[in-house]
């Protein structure tokens, strides 16, 4: 999922360089208007320019990651397509804790402790606080919101949002992290933009 930790000057060094050539290491720049995601899986349209990251060998491969300012800023992830016995992030099956599966038959409370369990897991998060969970559609069906807050190993304070849905057993979802100071709040009107925006791609299966 969305990179937490990142040193600064490699950040840096990777958004002076998002103009130029696709490839390992750099970041695109993605303009706005409508836009395929995770293999045109989802479609939404930004109205903002937004950086796409470069997969880490965390990430899994219905996933991508998208930033404003960097990504010790701030982070937007698109999981879509997750199939039932997934994981939201790539792990060593020898890890010592690992995040839950995605099962096709969780509901919201348990998607919310799953990633719960993923900043704690791959971020460090010593604390952790969901702030809200309720019904909200999603790509034209019935989905979920939350919002939590969290404190990662960094020991900077972030909050995000995250809306999904699971549609035909398999798992959809834009998350939002940021720096709580003003990160967030300013970047929560461009998020919500592309939620509302968002609808199925030609490619929903494999």
């Amino acid at each position: 999922m969305a990179r937490l930790i990142v040193p600064a000057l490699a950040a840096l060094a990777l958004l002076a360089g998002c103009a130029g050539g696709p490839g390992l290491g750099y970041y695109t720049l993605i303009q706005p208007g409508p836009r395929g995601v995770v293999q045109d899986r989802m479609v939404v349209t930004p109205g903002a320019r937004w950086n796409r990251a470069p997969r880490g060998a965390s990430d899994i491969e219905k996933e991508e990651d998208w930033t404003l300012n960097g990504p010790l800023l701030d982070s937007l992830t698109f999981i879509a397509g997750l199939e039932d016995g997934k994981r939201i992030v790539r792990q060593r099956s020898k890890a010592d804790r690992k995040v839950p599966d995605f099962r096709s038959d969780m509901v919201p409370q348990d998607v919310a402790a799953m990633v719960e369990t993923f900043y704690r897991v791959r971020a460090g998060a010593s604390e952790f606080t969901l702030a809200s969970l309720k019904p909200r559609d999603f790509l034209g069906r019935p989905g979920f919101q939350f919002d939590y807050d969290y404190l990662g190993g960094d020991e900077v304070r972030r909050r995000g949002r995250a809306v999904g849905a699971i549609i035909e057993g398999r798992f959809y979802l834009a998350l939002f992290d940021a720096a709580r100071m003003h990160y967030f709040d300013a970047g929560l009107p461009e998020f919500e933009r592309l939620v509302d925006s968002a609808r199925l791609g030609r490619r929903t299966a494999g």
